[in-house]
């Protein structure tokens, strides 16, 4: 099974021409606290088998972590469950911010 991947770069380009686009912070509690990216949805990777049934099926959802690990493993989760429509954010929110993108306070 192949996930598909996307760059901060081409993700922040997607955003800012409204792609609507469903993003999804997989991280911690501890670790949103520090910031997330804007219009994000926060959901501990734990959680989500017990609610990917709230998960739109209609648009893409792109999955973020820290390094982008934890969200590839959830991408491929999902895509086991039949979800055609999940994209990893290569790099996570560390490549985010290395590109200076806007990162807003969780909550």
């Amino acid at each position: 099974m192949l996930v598909k991947e996307i760059g901060s770069v081409e993700l922040e380009q997607d955003l800012a021409t409204e792609k609507n686009l469903y993003l999804l912070d997989i991280r911690s509690e501890a670790e949103v606290a520090h910031g997330m990216l804007p219009n994000s949805t926060h959901l501990p990777m734990h959680l989500i088998p017990l609610r990917m049934n709230e998960f739109p099926r209609d648009r893409d959802i792109v999955l973020y972590c820290r390094s982008g690990a934890r969200s590839y493993h959830a991408c491929l989760f999902l895509m086991q469950q039949g979800f055609e429509n999940v994209i990893n954010l290569k790099g996570g929110i560390i490549d985010w911010v290395r590109n200076r993108f806007e990162v807003v306070a969780y909550g």
